[in-house]
């Protein structure tokens, strides 16, 4: 399975953002998780569910503010982001892992590309 994100983009402070992330074939009853990196920064885990849009978790920073959902029909999992800050401005990528827990221990079974968020204050 190929991820690969996409959404990304240049806003201001209290913008939303979609993101997507699409498979090349099936995600499958693989749980998916979108992460986030920022310059120099390690990997952060930021959102995730699992194949059936349960076990929903996500990184304090981001809760009530991002929403992950899925959509098996399209194989696309999503990533809305309202009321952006400046430290949400990261590279966010897509992975699939056996659970939403393995993945925020950061065990994937596939990574993808990711999308630049640049949020300005």
């Amino acid at each position: 399975v190929q991820l690969q994100a996409s959404g990304g983009g240049l806003v201001q402070a209290g913008d939303s953002l979609r993101l997507s992330c699409a498979a090349s074939g099936t995600f499958g009853r693989y749980s998916v998780g979108w992460f986030r990196q920022a310059p120099g920064k390690e990997r952060e885990f930021v959102a995730g569910l699992n194949w059936v849009g349960g076990s929903i978790n996500y990184v304090d920073s981001v809760r009530g503010r991002f929403t992950v959902s899925r959509d098996n029909v399209e194989n696309k999992v999503y990533l809305q982001m309202n009321s952006l800050k400046p430290e949400d401005t990261a590279v966010y990528s897509c992975a699939i892992g056996k659970s939403v827990g393995r993945l925020r221990l950061g065990a994937s079974e596939a990574r993808g590309q990711g999308t630049q968020v640049t949020v300005s204050s």
